[in-house]
């Protein structure tokens, strides 16, 4: 790029190289790191103004021409309120699973005011970088909240994200009958357990930058059930009577996966679609309660 031309300049250049390398948000991803090169907000780049060294901008931009993901070149993924950090090691939030994370935080709405005791307990199994665990702490800072995470690459990443909150943090393999030893203070007696699991069925032909995160966060066996329903018995014990959970799942194994929630015993399975029409979340409940 030449150092007398514009930024509006540079980043049309940027976004042609993007595109080219079959970048579907290439001019998003351009802006975006335009912004993290200045120092401002995506909105406030001065376009118009005589561009300085640009070489910074080549170098990042030629990272992601490559398909390194947007989030990891900048150090941080936003999940709702929140800017996480994250990088080699963590998988990359989703913007659908915000969707979770807000029924979860209008469950407990419902069911539980701020303020009346007893607080509420809830658990994220799979925490990875903590993005449900936070969120809901945010909203519900008086929640008894713990997240469960097995990764010994990831931990440092959900430490570093849920610094600051209440959410107790514990490494442990949610597929194993040792995670309610892990968790024995709190079999029967979560009020809310949500997850978003590795769940994606194994598959060389994916986006590439997929295969920048974990394969153990994302690839779940050939229809990528097999984690969801070694995880099922433990999510029934750890809920009290009548305690919900939210399973987050590949939008192709809906159906499967509120059959496996109902085989576990689950009661009250049903669908929740993601913003655009997918069914992408299984809501369920243990049985009993009022």
């Amino acid at each position: 790029m030449s150092q007398k031309a514009t930024y509006e300049k540079a980043l049309r250049i940027a976004a042609e190289r993007l595109r080219a390398s079959g970048i579907d948000s290439a001019m998003w991803d351009a802006r975006m790191l335009l912004a993290h090169v200045l120092k401002v907000g995506h909105m406030d780049i001065p376009l118009q103004k005589e561009a300085g060294d640009l070489e910074e901008y080549d170098a990042l931009i030629a990272r992601r021409a490559q398909r390194e993901p947007l989030q990891h070149i900048v150090g941080t993924a936003p999940f709702g309120p929140l800017d996480l950090e994250v990088g080699e090691g963590v998988f990359i939030p989703r913007p659908e699973t915000e969707m979770l994370a807000d029924w979860a935080v209008n469950h407990l709405s419902r069911q539980h005011r701020r303020g009346v005791q007893p607080a509420p307990i809830v658990v994220d199994l799979c925490t990875g970088s903590g993005a449900l665990a936070a969120y809901i702490a945010h909203y519900r800072p008086d929640a008894h909240i713990v997240a469960v995470e097995l990764s010994d690459a990831t931990l440092p990443f959900t430490s570093r994200n849920l610094a600051g909150t209440s959410v107790e943090i514990k490494q442990a393999d949610v597929t194993s009958e040792k995670l309610l030893e892990v968790l024995s203070d709190l079999v029967g007696k979560v009020d809310l357990l949500v997850t978003n699991p590795p769940y994606v069925p194994e598959d060389p032909n994916l986006a590439p930058e997929v295969y920048f995160d974990p394969h153990d966060a994302v690839f779940s066996g050939d229809d990528g059930m097999d984690t969801i329903k070694a995880m099922l018995p433990n999510i029934l014990a750890l809920l009290k009577p009548g305690g919900a959970v939210g399973i987050e799942h590949d939008d192709s194994t809906s159906n499967a996966v509120q059959e496996a929630a109902r085989e576990a015993g689950l009661v009250n399975v049903s669908p929740l679609k993601d913003l655009g029409g997918t069914a992408r979340f299984v809501l369920a409940q243990a049985p009993g309660g009022g």
